[in-house]
């Protein structure tokens, strides 16, 4: 992961306006669109180590991983094991136990990085945003007074204060 202090990644331009680079994020933007026809990237996440795969927590029935696509820092996804699109094709078990995982995770970011806040939903369709709209996940997403600026509504851009991997760390110390 790039060293944020590096040099390169900030710099003063002649009109004394301050350039972040974010080349990391060039991956993800060049990266082919989702096809909701493509692969299922949450069927193979469990098969995977925990800290290759970024999962946090594991269910009986769900578990709980750190979005690779982050809207913020630390921002989580509960997702069921079972392939499903809708909260009402889950049994009574593992839909309770979703809930329980979408709890469990406010906790756990709220012990290891005290938001003041949290946007927590659902997109389902692909009309709702759902970029794999059939496997559903919940979002859970701390937000600080203060998160918002800019660079999302100008430069369509996401600045992210921490590399996945470090906080993959993080988290698993709150855990």
């Amino acid at each position: 992961m790039p060293d944020p202090n590096h040099p390169n990644l900030h710099s003063q331009t002649s009109q004394g306006f301050e350039s972040l680079q974010a080349h990391w994020r060039m991956p993800y933007i060049l990266a082919p669109k989702s096809d909701p026809t493509s692969a299922n990237p949450f069927a193979s996440l469990p098969d995977q180590d925990d800290a290759e795969s970024l999962i946090l927590l594991r269910g009986k029935h769900n578990y709980t991983v750190l979005n690779r696509y982050p809207y913020n820092a630390g921002h989580l996804l509960v997702v069921p094991y079972q392939e499903v699109s809708e909260l009402q094709s889950l049994s009574p078990e593992a839909r309770h136990e979703h809930i329980d995982c979408i709890t469990a995770a406010q906790d756990l970011l709220t012990r290891a990085l005290k938001p003041d806040g949290f946007n927590t939903g659902y997109n389902f369709g692909t009309a709702g945003g759902a970029g794999i709209p059939g496997h559903l996940h919940c979002h859970i997403v701390p937000r600080w007074h203060g998160d918002t600026n800019f660079m999302p509504v100008i430069g369509n851009t996401r600045v992210l204060p921490d590399a996945l991997q470090s906080m993959w760390e993080r988290l698993r110390q709150h855990i």
